[in-house]
């Protein structure tokens, strides 16, 4: 078939595992379909197929494909989008379906940063600083914006007591300290993002339970 504008050349067909195979088209696309699919639309390398049957495997067969793993994803454990879509890419689905899939699951709200944000910084304010929360959640592709509403919402909790446990937890006494020992001390407590007046006026005052 000689190329057009209503035709996508197939580049190239790469047998996989599991029955799968690897299409590239000369649109930059590729993406993974079964031997079956491939025989019952009569897919061969360097041909040209209709641009219908080409939206037709992006939307209805991978993209499709794409909803219902992102779907899956989320049943098994909440996530931001930044997650799911890292998720998606190494399944090798393209972005347009990727995107298509990341609408779909938004519009019943199964995915929903602001919401994943909040419920992480409920679960953690008892075990991280402030700081520490920011880091991770920028980390899960959580916005500035977003985190900060959140912990104007959330965090409630008090970051001395969150000092003295780790003091505890590393046998610190005031009264009985040297001075190598009280920096390496300070050092390992300021690295969990907790303020530096706070943590020196913990460690001035502070002696380990008998």
């Amino acid at each position: 078939m000689k190329n057009n504008i209503s035709s996508v050349r197939v580049c190239g067909i790469e047998k996989l595992e599991k029955g799968k195979y690897r299409i590239g088209f000369d649109t930059g696309i590729r993406c993974l379909v079964y031997g079956y699919e491939i025989r019952g639309m009569k897919l061969e390398e360097d041909t040209y197929i209709s641009t219908e049957l080409y939206q037709h495997i992006l939307k209805e067969i991978v993209g499709k494909r794409a909803k219902k793993r992102a779907l899956h994803l989320l049943e098994r454990m909440d996530r931001t989008e930044q997650q799911l879509r890292e998720k998606l890419i190494s399944s090798e689905y393209p972005d347009e379906c990727i995107d298509d899939a990341i609408a779909y699951v938004k519009s019943f709200h199964y995915l929903d940063d602001s919401r994943y944000a909040e419920n992480y910084i409920r679960y953690s304010k008892e075990k991280l600083s402030k700081q520490q929360i920011k880091q991770k959640l920028t980390i899960k592709g959580v916005s500035r914006e977003l985190i900060q509403d959140a912990l104007d919402s959330e965090y409630d909790a008090d970051e001395t007591v969150h000092i003295r446990k780790l003091l505890e937890k590393k046998h610190y006494d005031s009264s009985n300290c040297d001075e190598g020992e009280f920096r390496r001390i300070y050092q390992y407590i300021l690295r969990r993002g907790f303020r530096s007046n706070d943590i020196l006026k913990e460690m001035k005052s502070f002696q380990e339970p008998l």
